[in-house]
């Protein structure tokens, strides 16, 4: 059978072109080999499951150890607890059975005990008196687990671990899911969310996450596909696919399989470039794949508003953002973000651009019968200053009834822009954008049939704001190569009118003309 890309669920080296797991995070039998018991977490489709797996398979392999994978997404419906630890008694047992360990009779014969508060605990210990040689169990999906069920389990398995000197356990345990583990969905208390600490679990030695590809890693993977077909990754297509993704292992196994399966429909004989590439990135976001839409589900909650906001407008207002909140480090977890740079910001361009559509989607579909493409010359360039000066008109007039709609109130501003711009250009240009909070500015650059337009979005913070924002675009505008620009500043302060926001100013900065645009 023909290897290929897989985007749903664990990966088979027999079956899917993968990059080796083993040696990548070879952590992990380090600390199996000291009966450690340690947390790994990272967002969803990152390879979480296909390396546990193949760690399962590599330690019952040898001699030393029994290992057990133990899915506990069945048990995250169960609220009850007692419920759901004979959930999770029953997927253990199901696991020992199907790992042909021992068989199943035996080990249910000797489970009488009916008290929730300890059956896994007995169970446990009852199963490592029995068995040959110790014992290592993989628990993934943990994090799903609800209140008392999860605290309980953890309880227990606790309990085993501080007396196994005597009574004999487990020998090593991995809690594995989306988060660490003090951002476990618990209410110990009134008002809390999450366990917010390590307890009632602190016997964890270590917690550690997967990393992204690297582009080596990118580069590798895509040429299994060329060794096995004789298919061309040309390097201009793998290097902009790594730049897009940011290495997310996911993305790089979307993107070639889009290429290969949709666009090219398994036509081996074409080389896969840079812009078949831009073509199965565009056609991932618009078709919201399960993985996008998963993500951007997040986006309505809260806790990922207060970090992703200002994110968006690339500062917050009247305080700083916490860089050790849970609610960031949940962000984190999720793989919405990463910090770089002494900055927060999307985890990787795609990302950044599905964010900005989803949020603003509803104004671009409202704003596509005000816009027309009356603002495309017959040279095929967008007349910029007639466009920006449109939308000053649409601003003033709208703008309230418009920010109202938004859940992100204080980046409805960015939004409505980025969504104004879109309409303009969906019939055959790109928006690039790169923003991050601490820089106080968002960079975008709209290309449409090959001429660049960078424009900078900022918030009137005080008197330095124009001199900065001259001075950030004109090196950005450097990068392009471009002599002309907009800086759009919105001013958010109500005690300013509308006479005093709405403003045009044309100034030369640095052998460059830069047009100031106030709203």
């Amino acid at each position: 059978m023909q290897k290929y890309f897989n985007i749903a669920g664990p990966c088979d080296e027999k079956t899917h072109y993968i990059v080796p797991i083993l040696e990548r995070n070879n952590e992990i039998m380090r600390l199996v080999n000291r009966g450690q018991y340690f947390v790994i977490h990272a967002a969803r489709q990152t390879g979480k499951t296909t390396l546990i797996k193949k760690y399962v398979d590599y330690i019952n392999q040898g001699n030393d150890y029994y290992a057990l994978y133990c899915s506990l997404e069945e048990v995250h419906t169960f609220v009850e607890a007692e419920i759901g630890l004979n959930q999770i008694l029953i997927i253990i047992k199901d696991a020992i059975t199907n790992s042909n360990i021992l068989k199943k009779e035996r080990f249910a014969e000797n489970l009488t005990n009916k008290n929730a508060a300890i059956f896994i605990r007995t169970a446990l210990t009852y199963f490592c008196k029995i068995i040959d040689k110790p014992l290592i169990i993989f628990f993934d999906e943990i994090d799903g687990l609800q209140n008392g069920t999860l605290v309980s389990f953890l309880r227990q398995l606790r309990s085993g671990y501080v007396n196994r000197s005597s009574v004999p356990f487990v020998h090593s345990i991995a809690l594995v899911g989306m988060r660490d583990i003090r951002d476990y969905k618990s209410k110990l208390r009134e008002g809390q969310q999450t366990l917010g600490s390590k307890s009632p679990f602190n016997i964890i030695s270590e917690t550690f996450t997967l990393n992204n590809f690297t582009e080596l890693e990118t580069s590798n993977l895509y040429k299994q596909h060329t060794e096995a077909t004789g298919q061309i990754f040309e390097e201009t297509a793998i290097k902009y696919i790594f730049n897009q993704s940011n290495g997310q292992p996911w993305l790089v196994n979307a993107i070639a399989r889009e290429i290969i399966e949709k666009i090219l429909k398994n036509d081996n004989t074409k080389a896969i470039t840079k812009e078949l590439a831009k073509q199965a990135i565009q056609n991932i976001i618009l078709r919201r794949d399960t993985h996008i839409d998963s993500l951007l589900d997040r986006l309505k909650e809260e806790r990922v508003k207060e970090i992703i906001e200002p994110i968006i407008i690339t500062t917050i207002k009247n305080e700083s953002l916490n860089f050790t909140s849970d609610n960031l480090q949940y962000c984190k977890d999720l793989g919405l973000i990463i910090e770089k740079n002494k900055t927060l910001q999307p985890a990787n361009l795609i990302y950044a651009e599905v964010i900005i559509r989803e949020l603003s989607c509803s104004s671009q579909f409202e704003l596509q019968s005000r816009i027309k493409n009356v603002w495309i010359d017959k040279n095929n360039k967008i007349d910029m200053n007639s466009l920006m000066k449109a939308f000053q008109i649409f601003w003033r007039e709208n703008s309230d009834i418009w920010i109202g709609k938004y859940q992100y109130k204080e980046a409805a501003p960015h939004l409505i822009m980025q969504a104004f711009l879109q309409r303009v250009i969906n019939s055959g240009g790109e928006i690039l954008r790169e923003y991050a909070y601490g820089t106080r500015r968002i960079d975008l650059c709209v290309v449409f049939a090959e001429h660049k337009y960078p424009i900078e979005l900022k918030i009137n913070y005080g008197k330095k704001t124009i001199s900065d924002g001259l001075e950030q675009l004109s090196e950005y505008m450097d990068g392009f190569g471009e002599k002309i620009g907009w800086l759009v500043v919105f001013d958010r302060k109500k005690n300013t009118t509308w006479d005093e926001k709405i403003y045009w100013k044309t100034e030369k900065y640095n052998d460059k003309i830069i047009n100031i645009v106030g709203c």
